[in-house]
């Protein structure tokens, strides 16, 4: 019985423990500012894939000319993916459709990219597509932007 007890105790401890390090880790990322909410699907096919497949909840955060992607359920200190702002072109939106409606957040806008030849989306509010957008607009001059 004691032994029941302290296995238990212990998977209680571990869960505990393993929540508190991904709020600790989300802390971390959104310390230094400018993260918002992002869903992303990478290497997705040229026809829109409504099936809600593929999609990785995340966070987005803005660096320099770049935009860092971490997964959220996830220990990794470093970004899954990074996104240069000089080589993203935007191909078009959507508003999520079929079983993408569950896979998402009820507000996200899906973003069709390309980014060094690899097709993506990301999906995130209307708010973090008008900032993403001004981001990729405000390059530096002699910095070609493609945004449909």
């Amino acid at each position: 019985m004691v032994l029941a007890l302290t296995v238990c105790g212990l998977v209680v401890l571990l869960a505990a423990a393993g929540l508190f390090v991904f709020g600790v880790r989300r802390r971390l990322i959104q310390r230094s500012g400018g993260t918002f909410d992002c869903s992303l699907r990478w290497n997705t096919p040229e026809k829109s894939d409504t099936s809600g497949k593929g999609w990785g909840y995340g966070i987005a955060r803005y660096s320099g000319d770049r935009i860092e992607w971490f997964r959220v359920f996830s220990y990794a200190p470093r970004p899954r993916r990074i996104l240069e702002r000089s080589a993203i072109e935007v191909v078009g939106r959507r508003a999520p459709e079929g079983e993408e409606e569950l896979a998402l957040l009820s507000d996200a806008i899906v973003l069709a990219c390309l980014h060094r030849g690899t097709r993506l989306e990301l999906a995130m509010s209307e708010d973090a597509l008008t900032g993403f957008l001004a981001w990729l607009e405000a390059a530096p001059p002699g910095q070609r932007v493609n945004v449909a």
